[in-house]
């Protein structure tokens, strides 16, 4: 059973983001330093624990409700199959000001509800403040000390079961 986090709306501007290529028609979010920026984040935090964190922006949720969005995402990158239910997923509609976090059981009843709110919020106060991949990287480095106290790292065993990368979705 998957358990649901928190979603919002938010109130920030995609003005200085990203950039739009007329050769590849692919809009590109974020700048090659916070891409960087990003997935040093993930991969810094997930050395301290056996759990995984992702990052998926897209341009537009194609569904109304950015949590349901987040869950058929994270069932897409099969984000369920971690060893020990630890997965999070942060996703994030750009043009649509949205956001969610999507945890597996796992860590879910580990850290409760209180914990995710708290998570979103903080993320929400740096958008505000045009801060986008501050924010990003903030958030995860706060799941990552979450999941390094509840799942810590087991030397020997664990492995990288997903990839690091930023998703991008269109």
């Amino acid at each position: 059973m998957l358990v649901q986090t928190k979603q919002s709306k938010l109130n920030f501007k995609f003005s200085d983001v990203g950039l739009f290529s007329f050769l590849s028609k692919r809009k590109e979010f974020f700048s090659q330093e916070d891409n960087v920026q990003i997935v040093d984040a993930i991969r810094s935090s997930e050395k301290a624990t056996s759990g995984e964190i992702r990052v998926y922006v897209e341009s537009k949720n194609a569904l109304v409700d950015p949590l349901e969005r987040a869950a058929e995402v994270f069932f897409e990158l099969k984000m369920e199959k971690t060893e020990f239910r630890n997965a999070v997923l942060l996703y994030i509609a750009m043009d649509h000001h949205e956001l969610a976090l999507f945890a597996d059981e796992g860590i879910y009843k580990a850290l409760g509800k209180e914990y995710w709110d708290h998570a979103v919020n903080g993320m929400i106060a740096q958008f505000t403040k045009d801060n986008i991949s501050n924010g990003i990287e903030q958030c995860v480095r706060m799941i990552g000390e979450a999941l390094k106290e509840k799942f810590p790292y087991l030397p020997g065993t664990d492995k990288n079961e997903l990839p690091d990368e930023i998703v991008f979705g269109k």
